[in-house]
C-alpha cells in the first residue's frame, strides 16, 4: 500500500512562487516514476509534470519553463517548484506514483491534494 501526502500549497500573487512537496511511503520509491497532476475548478484532472525513476522529466506545455519537478530518493519525496505563477495555475495539485514506458502511466494511488490559489 502506497501513501502519498502533499504539502506546500497556498495563496500567492501572480508572478510569485510556491514549492510543493509529496512524501511517499514505501521502501521501493526509487523504482517508480512520479508525477504531479492538477484539477482546476470545474475541470478535469490534468498531468502537469512527471519524473522517471532515472530522473528524466517532462512537462505540460502550459508550465514549461516555469515549473521544475525533482525527486529525492533518500527522503522518498517528489517536489514541484512553481515560478512565475499565473491565475490559470489555480487548482488542487495531486501527486501520483506510476510507471514509465514511453509515456507516463498513472496509478490509482493519489494523495489528498493541496490547494494552490494564484490571485491578487
Amino acid at each position: 500500500q502506497v501513501q502519498l501526502v502533499e504539502s506546500g500549497g497556498g495563496l500567492v500573487q501572480p508572478g510569485g512562487s510556491l514549492r510543493l512537496s509529496c512524501a511517499a511511503s514505501g521502501s521501493i520509491f526509487s523504482r517508480f516514476a512520479m508525477a504531479w497532476y492538477r484539477q482546476p475548478p470545474g475541470k478535469q484532472r490534468e498531468l502537469v509534470a512527471y519524473i522517471t525513476a532515472g530522473g528524466s522529466t517532462d512537462y505540460a506545455d502550459s508550465v514549461k519553463g516555469r515549473f521544475t519537478i525533482s525527486r529525492d530518493n533518500a527522503k522518498n519525496t517528489v517536489n514541484l517548484q512553481m515560478n512565475s505563477l499565473k491565475p490559470e495555475d489555480t487548482a488542487v495539485y495531486y501527486c501520483n506514483v506510476g510507471s514509465y514506458s514511453g509515456a507516463y502511466r498513472r496509478s490509482d494511488y493519489w494523495g489528498q491534494g493541496t490547494q494552490v490559489t494564484v490571485s491578487s
